[in-house]
């Protein structure tokens, strides 16, 4: 549950098989960044002309593969593998940040989509292992997910086309880049806070260990990880200086998260009662124009 509620459970911050197999795969996908120094070439790999620089990716991309093969038993190369390819991302972004490429700015989105992804999984497999599967990565979130970030990665290419000097408004692109920061933080600050109960899938049954946690991060707001997620996701395009997809990213996200307050808002009423009433009405949700489910006295 992504609200506030935590529970008693077993010891966090001891990294299981799962958490330090994801890591070492996701640097491993990350050294991709360090191609330029092997190959003694420009840091700007991805936008250089030619194929010296695209074979010694698909190399790389080849060599890493049969290395996790070769490390992990099929279920840990499941997760080994995800991980490797947001890591890969993660380096394929630090490569096109570099220089003044007219990639740079999609360089730090890439950096900001696979370091989210990755830590959704890392920070589930410290603060709760229990509920950890290949889910907690966030991959497969849903098709309008999916859908969302299709679009913004066409409208960002199409406008480069067409309006190439629209991607290369920096003062804007830093905007960006500081929302999801703030977002990201935000959003694991709430998740450490909330500790082992925290869930990507909203609970219903209520254990005996559940208490209402009101400190930290849930002392400024109700759902602090909804407000961490929302301002990034629109941080992103922000950072894309992509008009359409920032107010399609804001009514669309500000609708989903207005349904699944509401949504969890019941469950946790069912669950602490007039506590939760009592916190409710001393602390805002953190989302513009959203107050949760209306209660009748």
């Amino acid at each position: 549950m992504a609200a506030a509620a935590a529970a008693a459970g077993p010891r966090r911050g001891r990294l299981g098989r799962e958490a330090r197999a994801s890591l070492a795969a996701f640097l491993l996908g990350a050294s991709v960044a360090a191609l330029p120094v092997v190959l003694g070439s420009s840091p700007a790999l991805l936008a250089a002309p030619g194929l010296r620089g695209r074979l010694a990716l698909a190399l790389h991309v080849a060599g890493v593969n049969a290395a996790l093969l070769l490390l992990y038993p099929r279920p840990l190369y499941k997760i080994a593998v995800r991980a490797c390819f947001l890591g890969f991302a993660f380096g394929c972004g630090l490569l096109l940040s570099t220089g003044r490429s007219a990639w740079r700015h999609f360089g730090w989105y890439m950096c900001s989509l696979s370091l989210f992804h990755y830590s959704e999984y890392l920070v589930t497999a410290i603060n709760n292992p229990r509920s950890l599967s290949l889910d907690s990565f966030l991959l497969n979130h849903s098709f309008e997910y999916n859908l969302a970030a299709l679009s913004s990665w066409v409208e960002f290419t199409l406008e480069k086309i067409l309006f190439p000097e629209l991607k290369q408004i920096t003062w804007l692109s830093t905007v960006g880049l500081l929302m999801v920061i703030f977002g990201d933080c935000l959003r694991k600050a709430a998740m450490l806070t909330a500790g082992s109960n925290f869930n990507h899938i909203v609970q219903n049954e209520k254990s005996d260990t559940h208490t209402l946690v009101t400190s930290g991060v849930y002392g400024w707001f109700r759902h602090p990880s909804y407000v961490g997620w929302f301002y990034w996701s629109i941080g992103t395009q922000v950072l894309l200086c992509n008009p359409i997809c920032v107010v399609g990213y804001a009514l669309a996200s500000w609708r989903f998260f207005r349904e699944r307050i509401e949504e969890e808002e019941i469950t946790l009423i069912h669950f602490f009662g007039e506590e939760y009433l009592e916190y409710k009405r001393k602390v805002p949700s953190g989302l513009p124009f959203i107050k949760g489910v209306k209660v009748e006295l």
